[in-house]
């Protein structure tokens, strides 16, 4: 990825010195991000994912203000300790916020500055990829997901995100073909020695959706998929784990905000993301266990085959996931509303009378959410601590 850098310094005898700093400077912060830095005009800032705005040091702010209506916004000064170029920065800022011009000083240590610069980038790729984006609605919401649907002239308008229908007798006349192509969790499915009939079949729906998504041009789509129990006698819980591990967002039962959260949380993090049911939550020891029948095959450490909870047919996933740091994410489907926290996976369990896949999590935030103010029943789950990533997102979307 390539940052635009809009360097500003003075015209003075103390420019030299700055520049002496300045320039070592910025070529440490590429080999420190893995990213590349070019110095550009203001004019031609708008061909970058991410800009820049290089404060060299004092007496700059003039400088700055004449360029200020070509910048893009939001402005990031990046900052230096020396010359003066903090105290800059810190009166630029104040004019920016006089005037209701989003802006941030990134100055800290090199370690810090790096760290921010990536996360910014990750922000702006993301961003950008999304609003390129096309998901598909295979069938209605779930009849129980009252809360779960998006305005799709809302989706395009706000995030540039397209949401188009596929029929399910579309989706049913696919599956009717019995076809898949074999790939390596397909094989992966089938070495498990679970029944091959019902595996399969199961396929059979996943071979439907590759086909959905080739023909449609997908990044993602929900399906209603309860409706294949009765339909076909199977489950969609192989085809969606297939698909997610594919880098497919694929999500449960026609829930579009969960699969706009599920995108949003692969693009950030570049992590397969697990969507889950609360399932039992314990607001005194702060704990709660999340569960569901599917998650992507590239998640687990490894996975058992069993049938579907709740129609106890079909195929479904018991998968394995690495004890350690996670984070829990939802927002609302045109990204206006979330909740985030990090967390940590302390167990994976067995329960008798749950989705197959169980995870126990202690978040830091209280569970209270879940309680009062939970943005619909799925949540998105992925490894790694990822909260302030997530925040600094909807900061500066």
């Amino acid at each position: 990825m390539k940052i635009g850098v809009f360097y500003v310094v003075s015209e003075t005898a103390a420019a030299e010195i700055a520049n002496s700093d300045n320039y070592p400077w910025l070529k440490k912060l590429t080999e420190m991000t893995g990213h590349e830095f070019e110095m550009a005009d203001p004019k031609d800032l708008k061909d970058y994912d991410l800009v820049l705005d290089f404060i060299g040091g004092g007496g700059t702010e003039g400088i700055f203000l004449k360029s200020l209506e070509m910048l893009p916004e939001p402005c990031f000064l990046l900052t230096t300790g020396a010359n003066n170029s903090l105290a800059a920065s810190m009166e630029i800022l104040s004019y920016l916020r006089q005037h209701d011009i989003a802006g941030e000083i990134i100055h800290g240590s090199d370690e810090y500055v790096a760290k921010r610069i990536n996360q910014l980038a990750a922000i702006s790729a993301a961003k950008k990829r999304m609003q390129n984006f096309t998901f598909a609605r295979v069938g209605e919401p779930s009849d129980w997901l009252i809360a779960s649907d998006t305005n799709a002239e809302a989706s395009l308008e706000l995030n540039g995100i397209r949401i188009i229908d596929i029929p399910m007798e579309e989706f049913l006349e696919e599956i009717a073909h019995k076809e898949y192509e074999a790939n390596e969790y397909t094989e992966k499915v089938l070495s498990k020695g679970y029944d091959e009939n019902e595996v399969l079949e199961a396929l059979y729906i996943y071979g439907a959706l590759k086909r959905l998504v080739k023909k449609y041009e997908l990044n993602g789509l929900t399906v209603r998929c309860f409706d294949l129990l009765g339909l076909v006698h199977s489950t969609g819980c192989t085809a969606l784990a297939i698909l997610n591990a594919e880098g497919i967002y694929s999500s449960c039962e026609g829930d579009v905000p969960a699969l706009v959260s599920m995108a949003l949380l692969g693009e950030l993090t570049g992590e397969p993301v697990f969507m889950a049911n609360p399932s039992r939550i314990d607001p005194e020891k702060n704990e709660m266990i999340l569960a569901h029948c599917t998650l992507p095959l590239n998640m687990p450490e490894d996975f058992s085959i069993m049938t579907h909870f709740e129609s106890q047919i079909g195929v479904a996933f018991r998968g394995h996931i690495a004890e350690g740091p996670v984070t829990i994410f939802k927002c609302d489907g045109l990204m206006e509303e979330y909740f985030v926290t990090d967390a940590e996976l302390m167990d994976n369990l067995t329960r008798e009378n749950l989705c197959r896949t169980q995870i126990l999590v202690k978040p830091e935030e209280s569970v209270e959410y879940f309680l009062t103010e939970s943005i619909g029943n799925h949540h998105l789950i992925c490894k790694g601590h990822h909260a302030q990533l997530i925040h600094t997102f909807f900061e500066w979307m």
